[in-house]
Formats: C-alpha cells, sequence, structure tokens
C-alpha cells in the first residue's frame, strides 16, 4: 500500500485541524507515493528509537510527539534533530506525528479508559462538534472511593509504573477524579474548576503541587511517559484491524530516566 493511504486513514480519525494551534503534526519527513510495508510505532523519535527501527526493518515511522516542532533553516549533520531527518532519508523511512490531535481525539479517552473511569466528560473543551465536544482530558468517577494513597497504588498499578508522585493527605477519601496525559499543569484552572478531588497527570513541578493542595486539590504525577507510553499498543491495534496487511511493531518501552535511591 502507498504511504499516503496510511496517511489519508490517520488523517481521517485524527485530523490535523483538530491539534492545538502551536502543535507540528502530520506527514513532516518523507515521500507519500512509496510503498509502505512496515509501521514502527514510537512515542518520541529519538536517535536510539531510530537506531531500533532501522533495525527492525521499518520504512515507516508514527510516533506522538513530533520530533521537529519549529522551523528548521538549517538540515545537515551539526544538528542532532538535522542528523535524524538525513538518517530518515537514508534509510528511506517515512515519517509522521500525531501529537495534540491525538490527544485530543484518542488519548484522552484512552486514559480514561485505562483508569476505569465512569460518567466522564471532557475537561477542557477545545471545540464543539454537536452534542459531543472536544477537548483535552477527561474527569469522571473512580471504581470506587478509595484513599489518595489507594488511588496512586491503582494509578502505578493500572499504567504499570515503578512509581508516582502523590500531593496531598495520603488518608484524604477520594472519588472524582481528572486526568490529562503528558504535562497537564496548564489544565489546572479547569480542574479546579470541574470538582476533580485528585488530578492525573505528568510533570508537576514544585510550586504547582503545592499550589493545588493549598486550594484542596490532590495530584498524583504518573509522568509524561509513564501517561503516554500507551499511545504505542492503541495505535497499534487500530492500524492492525484497519490494515491486516501491514507489519507493525513498537519501540520498547522503557522510562526515559532512572531513579537512584
Amino acid at each position: 500500500m502507498k504511504v499516503s493511504e496510511l496517511t489519508g486513514w490517520l488523517e481521517e480519525h485524527y485530523p490535523a485541524c483538530a491539534a492545538e494551534d502551536w502543535d507540528n503534526v502530520g506527514f513532516l519527513v518523507g515521500d507519500d507515493t512509496r510503498e509502505v510495508h512496515h509501521v514502527f510505532l514510537a512515542l518520541d523519535l529519538t536517535g536510539d528509537t531510530l537506531e531500533e527501527a532501522v533495525l527492525a526493518g521499518a520504512d515507516m515511522i508514527v510516533t506522538h510527539h513530533p520530533m521537529i516542532f519549529k522551523g528548521m533553516k538549517k538540515i545537515n549533520n551539526h544538528d542532532f534533530v538535522g542528523r535524524k531527518v538525513l538518517a530518515l532519508i537514508r534509510h528511506q523511512i517515512q515519517y509522521y506525528a500525531m501529537h495534540t490531535n491525538y490527544d485530543i481525539l484518542g488519548m484522552a479517552e484512552l486514559s480514561a479508559d485505562f483508569l476505569g473511569l465512569t460518567h466522564t466528560r471532557v475537561l477542557s473543551v477545545t471545540r464543539e462538534d454537536g452534542e459531543h465536544p472536544e477537548g483535552l482530558g477527561r474527569v469522571g468517577m473512580l471504581p470506587e472511593k478509595m484513599t489518595l494513597k489507594e488511588c496512586a497504588l491503582f494509578v502505578k498499578e493500572a499504567f504499570h509504573l515503578g512509581d508516582v508522585k502523590v500531593y496531598g493527605n495520603l488518608e484524604k477519601e477520594v472519588s472524582c477524579v481528572a486526568v490529562c496525559t503528558g504535562s497537564g499543569k496548564s489544565l489546572m484552572k479547569e480542574v479546579l474548576l470541574s470538582g476533580a478531588q485528585v488530578y492525573i497527570t505528568g510533570d508537576i513541578d514544585h510550586h504547582t503541587g503545592l499550589d493545588a493542595v493549598e486550594q484542596g486539590l490532590c495530584l498524583i504525577d504518573a509522568g509524561h511517559y509513564g501517561t503516554e507510553y500507551i499511545f504505542m499498543e492503541a495505535m497499534k491495534k487500530q492500524l492492525g484491524e484497519a490494515f491486516p496487511e501491514l507489519q507493525i511493531s513498537c519501540a520498547g518501552v522503557k522510562t526515559p530516566y532512572t531513579i537512584v535511591i
């Protein structure tokens, strides 16, 4: 099948127009008239991930985070992004990214499903579509009432994580939660207005954590990678159902940092 057929399907299900204005999504590197046989899925296109894709024999890479965010005035071997672009071209690998468009149209509901949330609603509406608003994050009810500590352990298990950070009284009972994968501190205002008792996200800094607790909100920081690596298996399933003739593989799940105790 042609690359354009695959990118057309991705655009139909996760249109670029749904992405945030500052984002850079879609077909970023390559020739969409070429044939594609093996798609490699990853959260980020790092040097190690690219090497993994090359060794796997992939001819197309689809990531969640775009490797190219800002305009590039030069593409050469003097810059780490330029080196990756050159490597993609050299190995004839096509490259596509689906970031906030997938956050809005896929990841938000996916993360709520991972936590078994019920009675869900959109946390931050980005566009209205009749009776079905779309947007970032979800607010919903936990499967049962639990303490903040129990909730943290529940999140840790649901996302298969080695650790989570918690802000708030561990003995406080919670039942209504908000979740936004990746870096969600920019939605703090919406979370506080939502009625959620605990917010599950990533990349929480010191002051954001303290300020949230002061306002009666508990936080569970499950990490940027820890809340978004689920993109890979979810997209693998979707693409496998839509294109059974394609070989689809995923980058190995590996937290990009090490905690030294």
